[in-house]
């Protein structure tokens, strides 16, 4: 057997709060390290302005370092659009300068205001830093054509994010009875359309006032729990914060469907997981969430900002118990048969072994 190819990975703190960190960490531990040499290098962490730049800092020193000892074959960057593009510039340039072919893994979710919007001189840093990239890798067909304006379609390759299974909670699910509790896990503010979430429980408790929403994550809590309190049903919905682990998996468990009213997104890791704990799925129709969510198969998927028609498509699945449990069936098979991890690695190490 020879010797395995070296690869760099820039990536996050493992405890970074988020759908990458999310990705990478499904890699640790899993067959691409035991086929690959994979060395990661860790560029951002969670905390003020000054814990992140020594964060990049470090990423750079132990990128070139690196570079002059281990010699790797190939640069994994995982990216994402606004301060995370600024923060990749550094390893795309040491990494053009030493011949090293670049993965440029994108995982961003607003594309208008991070390039579409920008101005010429912001287009032009984009078009060069990402055309010195080997392969750019789109999260799914819709994000293929989108990075198409930036570099040629034949260097941007498609590998969707994936969903670890959970099988013992499809079977729980199948016993147990509905317990009217939705769930969202993710950065609470306007991108993922928490806003809209408080006119949305206020029309579904109208109909099912013992309804429970869980929104897990942080950010903007604080101004959507007052805007829920200035309606009068602070009750029906809880905030646990950010969840890892074991609380993230009996909340998973627990829940009857996941709901996510997202205006920007890529492929979210939070719909992923979702389905791989077998609930059908609310959410939108952008980014890569389409291929995921077939409306009347597994869930529905509405416009952003339709806060009636999210509304009507939560009752309808809450008071139907069979709806509810065929089509959290239908998700597991769906990321079953598509977006398991060993497919997503299988389709990862071919790309390795295509650039070097």
């Amino acid at each position: 057997m020879g010797k395995k190819i070296k690869v760099c990975m820039v990536v996050q703190d493992p405890t970074v709060k988020g759908g990458i960190a999310a990705v990478v960490n499904g890699y640790r531990g899993s067959a691409l390290e035991k086929d690959f040499d994979i060395k990661y290098i860790e560029s951002y962490k969670d905390g003020n302005k000054f814990a992140k730049l020594m964060k990049a800092m470090c990423g750079y020193i132990h990128f070139a370092k690196n570079i002059l000892v281990d010699r790797p074959k190939v640069l994994h960057i995982h990216s994402s659009f606004g301060a995370s593009f600024y923060r990749k510039l550094p390893f795309i340039y040491m990494a053009n300068w030493t011949g090293i072919p670049i993965i440029n893994h994108c995982h961003g979710a607003d594309f208008e205001t991070f390039f579409l919007q920008a101005h010429e001189r912001k287009k032009k840093l984009v078009k060069k830093a990402y055309n010195k990239c080997s392969l750019v890798i789109a999260l799914s067909g819709e994000w293929k054509n989108r990075l198409s304006v930036i570099v040629p379609t034949e260097k941007i390759k498609v590998i969707e994010n994936y969903s670890i299974l959970s099988k013992v909670a499809v079977m729980e699910r199948l016993k147990r009875e509905s317990n009217q509790r939705v769930l969202f896990l993710g950065e609470i503010g306007k991108r993922k359309g928490c806003y809209d979430i408080p006119l949305i429980v206020e029309k579904v408790v109208q109909v099912l006032p013992k309804v429970k929403f869980i929104m897990a994550g942080t950010g903007e809590v604080d101004r959507i729990k007052s805007i829920l309190k200035e309606k009068g049903i602070e009750k029906n919905v809880i905030f646990p914060g950010w969840v890892r682990d074991e609380e993230k998996d009996k909340l998973l468990r627990e829940s009857d469907l996941f709901f996510l009213p997202s205006y920007h997104e890529g492929m979210p890791m939070s719909i992923l997981e979702a389905m791989g704990y077998g609930l059908p799925i609310v959410s939108t129709n952008i980014g890569g969430i389409p291929n995921l969510v077939t409306s009347g198969q597994n869930g529905y998927i509405c416009s952003p900002g339709d806060v009636n028609a999210f509304a009507e498509r939560l009752v309808s699945l809450l008071k139907n118990e069979q709806e509810l449990k065929s089509f959290g069936e239908e998700s597991f098979h769906v990321v079953q048969n598509t977006y398991s991890l060993e497919k997503h690695i299988h389709k990862l190490s071919t790309l390795y072994n295509l650039i070097v």
